[in-house]
């Protein structure tokens, strides 16, 4: 894949990075003992612990293969790792430690969060205190607010990619970690493809719309519904149900789940689930709104400025790319603007497709996962009693929008899937 394919797809390349990854070929055997049973596993990818012989630190080993589908994907996962690297200095963002290369894949030895994922303490209660659910988006905001800063767009935000770093919820903390589909999202470029997961996808990417920093915000709002509530707020019975529902835009806050949840909560949440993403509160914005700031303990402000701090300066580092990069990309050809500039995956053919979405496993990020999860979507849901047949032509609606590309000639262009939705093909 050539660098302007790259640019227009926004994956950052070792071309245009001026940071350096030390990529070691020597077995990850030699300096690492490795477990040898995955505590996580995926279609595409396998996560172990290891131990560094020397100086005894664990850390988590994620496996990735370089080919998918016949395909060559490395390109995919230097992105990823940039994106880490590029992060190392924001303490909300998982710490990559050092990469491995071997001819059929990728080892990323990560930081090891010892609290594991978030996803897990939804299933043990169901339910957040609101406090803590305030206090776990703080950090979650302020690391996306890092990456948004850097044009980064993490694009799979959801319980299960949010690590912490004890097995106590309330006296840890929580970052953010698989930056798998992430994106660099650079003025002038656009960006159309159907990735994330069900329950937190935004509208745009349903509607094949390009996407932007503010796809992000809405599935922060789908994560603040979900903590405060225990139910996603356009689940369905159906995964086309629940992709009608997020088109829809109709949200409600039922009475039996949302029993004293303060109004500036629902007001945070209405502020990011809005259709239009130009109306969403940005990350910035969201860290200034009144439910955050009212959950902010003053006798953290020391320890939070000197991470802002951090933050700040990470940023600036960092910002020196988006810069770079976007002055290559302005360089580049023209970015094509009408359906016929998909960019996705690039192979030979015409698009053909069902006008029917499948979604992948509920719990699946970029190919892993530690165990089977029912997907919320699947959780009943109050509101659905409210769908009468127009739920039933709005899924035909969409369906009849995904049925428009059949046939669609795209030269080199096809839409395939994603590791979390696919088209049917």
């Amino acid at each position: 894949m050539n660098d302007s394919g790259n640019y227009q797809q926004g994956f950052i390349t070792e071309i245009h990075c001026p940071l350096t990854v030390p990529i070691r070929t020597q077995p990850l055997t030699d300096t690492y003992v490795v477990e040898p049973t995955p505590f996580a596993r995926g279609k595409f990818a396998t996560v172990r612990r290891c131990k560094h012989k020397e100086t005894g630190i664990e850390y988590a080993a994620k496996c990735i293969r370089k080919r998918r589908r016949a395909a060559d994907i490395r390109h995919e996962i230097m992105h990823e790792m940039y994106v880490l690297k590029l992060s190392e200095k924001c303490p909300r963002i998982i710490h990559l430690h050092e990469v491995y290369e071997t001819s059929t894949e990728v080892n990323l030895v990560l930081e090891l969060a010892a609290g594991g994922e978030l996803q897990r303490v939804l299933e043990d209660q169901e339910v957040i205190a609101e406090m803590e659910a305030a206090r776990l988006m703080r950090q979650i905001l302020e690391g996306v607010d890092f990456l948004h800063r850097n044009n980064i767009a993490h694009l799979d935000i959801k319980p299960q990619n949010l690590l912490l770093t004890g097995s106590t919820l309330s006296q840890y903390d929580v970052k953010l970690c698989d930056f798998g589909i992430s994106r660099l999202i650079l003025k002038g470029s656009e960006i159309r493809e159907i990735l994330g997961t069900p329950d937190y996808v935004s509208p745009e990417i349903l509607q094949y719309e390009p996407i932007s920093l503010a796809t992000d915000m809405w599935s922060i709002g789908v994560l603040a519904y979900v903590l405060l509530s225990g139910h996603t707020p356009f689940g369905g019975e159906t995964k086309q149900e629940t992709f009608w529902n997020i088109t829809s835009g109709i949200l409600e806050f039922p009475e039996e789940i949302f029993c004293g949840v303060s109004n500036d909560a629902k007001d945070f949440i209405q502020r990011l689930l809005i259709t239009e993403p130009n109306e969403r509160m940005t990350a910035k914005e969201s860290l200034c709104h009144s439910w955050i700031k009212k959950f902010c303990n003053p006798e953290n402000t020391e320890e939070d400025l000197s991470r802002r701090s951090l933050t700040d300066e990470a940023t600036i580092e960092a910002s020196n790319v988006s810069a770079e990069f976007s002055k290559e990309f302005s360089k580049a050809s023209g970015v094509m603007k009408s359906k016929d500039s998909v960019t996705v995956e690039v192979v030979e053919g015409t698009f053909s497709c069902q006008p029917h979405l499948l979604p992948m496993a509920h719990h699946q990020r970029n190919g892993i996962n530690e165990k089977e999860v029912v997907s919320s979507s699947d959780k009943p849901h109050s509101r659905l009693s409210t769908l009468n047949s127009t739920k039933s032509r709005g899924v035909s609606e969409m369906g009849n929008m995904m049925a428009e590309l059949e046939g669609l000639s795209l030269n080199k262009c096809i839409i395939i899937t994603d590791d979390r939705m696919s088209v049917v093909c």
